[in-house]
């Protein structure tokens, strides 16, 4: 799910500064794979931050990359409990890939805003001394459009609760409403 990403850095860096009110200056990919690095906001003092990481984590026990947390049990999960608790980011994007089976061939979707307007994915980092900092992005139960491609979709934050996902002071049950899908309007399909 949302293993692919697309990072235009223009308009999007210009538009997540704007409205963030930071400095922020991503490095456009437009096919931003799994293991590669990708420009997340961080708060740290109430102050917002860029920060690059590298996309996934592997635990000692598990033989693939980890991409992708489910909103439902991120705030339990021992995996990802205390990432969750205390280091929530956001990964500003242009839009993310899809691919659903149409015969015998593989059809690829590109998901992004209605309005050609940033994507807030939420997501939640990992720091260590040894490595770069890694992050993991949740998903949520998909709305009506995007459940049409796929049986999951990225939790997405609307700019008007970006304070809220960010604050390190709220609790799991306050954050539990932002963690649903955004409402289909706010999206755009479009085949690729």
């Amino acid at each position: 799910m949302c293993g692919r990403l697309n990072i235009s850095d223009y308009p999007l860096s210009q538009m997540v500064s704007d409205t963030l009110g930071m400095n922020f200056n991503s490095r456009s990919n437009t096919n931003l794979c799994p293991s590669e690095s990708v420009s997340a906001v961080v708060q740290v003092k109430e102050q917002l931050n860029q920060v690059n990481m590298q996309r996934g984590i592997q635990p000692s026990w598990s033989k693939r990359l980890l991409i992708n947390a489910q909103s439902e049990t991120v705030a339990t999960k021992p995996t990802f409990a205390q990432a969750f608790a205390a280091h929530r980011c956001l990964i500003p994007c242009s839009g993310w890939y899809e691919w659903r089976k149409e015969g015998s061939k593989k059809q690829k979707y590109y998901f992004s805003h209605a309005q050609e307007q940033p994507l807030y994915m939420a997501g939640i980092s990992y720091y260590s001394t040894n490595t770069q900092p890694q992050v993991v992005t949740l998903t949520t139960k998909p709305n009506s459009l995007c459940e049409q491609y796929h049986h999951r979709m990225p939790v997405l934050i609307l700019p008007e609760y970006i304070n809220a996902w960010l604050h390190p002071s709220n609790m799991a049950s306050n954050l539990s409403p932002l963690m649903s899908a955004i409402p289909e309007q706010y999206l755009q399909v479009i085949t690729n």
